[in-house]
């Protein structure tokens, strides 16, 4: 399966073993932008898959009243782009939602996924990587899928999850890559790091798209320069796995961390921030960080915002060298 037909695969089968699941979001009764609800409203009826009007305050909020009440909400905000409108929901009300009434009510069983990051044309409002705002609220869990077998895990896992979760899905690659994807239930386990790629030199860490931009890196690396890279896929955003980072620091002694996101205010900071705490001693350079600017996101020149494998081996060679 590609990406968007694991997701597919993923709430079927979600779908199907409970029957109070209901999904909801602008478009999706036909399928979505992207097509991962296809064919779902046919299956399970318009009464569970249904398009919602054009408000993602509403949608938030629609899917806490549903969870507190027990049902299994699953939204899709159409674009990452656009959480925005729902960023009080999610953060003033999905994830405080157990602690303000004593554990009377909880909307543990709210997942919301949203396509995020670039495909290199989608300009200010198609584009965006907004993971770190949300990084910065206890009471939800937020992950980033990095292929279709994480897609699907994944989001099982979420909808499964007792609190609130977060999905955000790397619109580029929804058709970039095909795997054997279980056909069955399957989970990931939230909050722990996945080390793809063993190495001994340098710790290459992203999450996303930038998994596969960091693998490239490594083959340059080795080719070029003789370097050994460790290549980690952070997987889960909140809560990360510090000990995984930690391990791979302390054996290589250098850090790089790859995101889209601007840097001020990235997530790649708190990373940098708790390694340098906890790995000082270990650490043969500063931390690097190769993200997007500290701009909008351009139209055109869009290619030149993100942290391609240049910029990334750019990145190995100074810390190599320092």
């Amino acid at each position: 399966m590609n990406m968007f037909k694991a997701i597919n695969n993923g709430l079927a089968l979600s779908m199907e073993a409970d029957e109070s699941a209901v999904l909801f979001g602008e478009d999706v009764a036909f399928g979505g932008v992207f097509r991962c609800s296809l064919g779902l409203q046919e299956r399970f009826g318009k009464d569970r898959v249904f398009n919602t009007p054009l408000c993602e305050q509403g949608i938030a909020g629609f899917g806490i009243g549903l969870a507190n009440m027990g049902a299994t909400a699953i939204a899709e905000i159409q674009f990452a782009d656009y959480i925005f409108p729902a960023f009080d929901q999610l953060v003033n009300e999905a994830a405080k939602m157990r602690y303000r009434s004593g554990g009377m009510f909880d909307c543990g069983k709210l997942t919301v996924r949203t396509p995020c990051s670039a495909v290199g044309h989608g300009g200010l409002y198609h584009s965006q990587s907004p993971e770190a705002y949300f990084a910065h609220t206890p009471g939800l869990k937020v992950v980033v899928p990095r292929g279709p077998i994480k897609a699907k895990g994944l989001l099982m896992s979420c909808i499964e999850e007792p609190d609130p979760c977060i999905i955000f899905e790397p619109k580029i690659l929804y058709r970039a890559a095909v795997e054997e994807v279980p056909v069955g239930r399957y989970l990931t386990k939230l909050g722990v790091a996945d080390v793809v790629r063993k190495g001994t030199d340098v710790t290459l860490l992203g999450w996303g798209t930038q998994v596969h931009v960091l693998s490239e890196v490594a083959d340059l690396a080795a080719k070029k320069l003789g370097v050994s890279c460790e290549v980690i896929d952070l997987v889960t955003i909140l809560p990360w796995d510090v000990d995984t980072i930690c391990e791979s620091v302390k054996k290589t002694g250098r850090l790089i961390i790859a995101h889209e996101a601007p840097l001020t205010g990235g997530f790649a900071g708190e990373i940098a921030a708790t390694i340098q705490e906890a790995c000082f001693l270990s650490l043969e350079a500063p931390v690097q960080r190769v993200t997007g600017w500290d701009t909008p996101f351009p139209h055109i020149f869009e290619p030149f915002y993100l942290p391609d494998k240049w910029r990334c081996f750019e990145a190995v060679k100074k810390i190599i060298d320092y």
